[in-house]
């Protein structure tokens, strides 16, 4: 007896949950149905925020999608702990690029406040949280303030991203994953972001755990330009251990 509507739908979000992706095909051979309905109940779930269709199937959908007031809530305590690891990157006398986004905000609080160094950034968030370190250098990159994540993002935003460079680039995500890679929300992010992670010596993504194992729509960098992945998930996690299979260096923050 096939499965009804409702009850294919719950079955693929268990299989999501417990497998981390949904490839069509396999679903449809274990199911006796084609891979067209198959299609159609992912577009239904992705329409509702509730996987990110890949060619071939879907993934598990990033919280990190949410608008910036609403990420703050998300998991403030793995990004205290990435940001910390971030930190400590940091040396003194050094340029860094810092991503915005609201872990990249807990790195700026977590730097101390009497390291002189040079922080390049394209968020006026991140810029304002620097005030109170009288011996940073803060260069301002402009542009057309994208207010989902709000940076400047554009034309006019790589270019000035072109004109700077650094010893370290310290970059947000919203979705790591062994397949899908490096991933955002926003094309124009996703432009801004290799920018910026071009004009610097090291590129570290900032990944706490709930991103992990999740992608969004498009592609930001793929593993072999990075130099390492700082993140508070378990070192045992299968998603983590799959990418230190593929030659990624992970940085955990415990």
């Amino acid at each position: 007896m096939r499965m009804l509507a409702a009850e294919r739908r719950d079955h693929l979000l268990s299989l999501l949950a417990r497998e981390g992706k949904i490839v069509a095909k396999d679903v449809a051979a274990e199911l006796g149905i084609s891979e067209d309905s198959v299609r159609r109940d992912l577009r239904d779930l992705a329409a509702e925020g509730l996987c990110q269709r890949v060619y071939g199937g879907a993934l598990p959908v990033s919280p990190a999608s949410a608008d910036y007031t609403a990420r703050q809530t998300v998991a403030p305590d793995g990004k205290r702990k990435v940001a910390s690891v971030a930190a400590g990157l940091v040396r003194p006398g050094g340029a860094l690029i810092l991503d915005g986004g609201t872990t990249a905000l807990a790195v700026a609080r977590a730097l101390p406040q009497d390291l002189a160094c040079t922080v390049i950034t394209h968020s006026p968030t991140i810029a304002a949280a620097l005030l109170d370190h009288p011996q940073a250098e803060v260069f301002l990159l402009g542009g057309r303030i994208f207010k989902h994540s709000a940076v400047a993002c554009g034309a006019a935003a790589v270019e000035a991203a072109q004109n700077v460079s650094a010893d370290l680039c310290l970059l947000g995500v919203t979705g790591v994953h062994p397949e899908a890679g490096l991933t955002t929300g926003d094309a124009e992010e996703a432009a801004m972001k290799r920018a910026l992670a071009a004009r610097a010596a090291d590129t570290y993504v900032l990944a706490s755990s709930e991103k992990i194992g999740t992608a969004s729509r498009f592609r930001v960098l793929p593993w072999e330009e990075i130099s390492g992945l700082i993140t508070d998930a378990d070192p045992h996690d299968a998603v983590v251990e799959q990418l230190t299979a593929l030659g990624v260096e992970i940085l955990t923050a415990g």
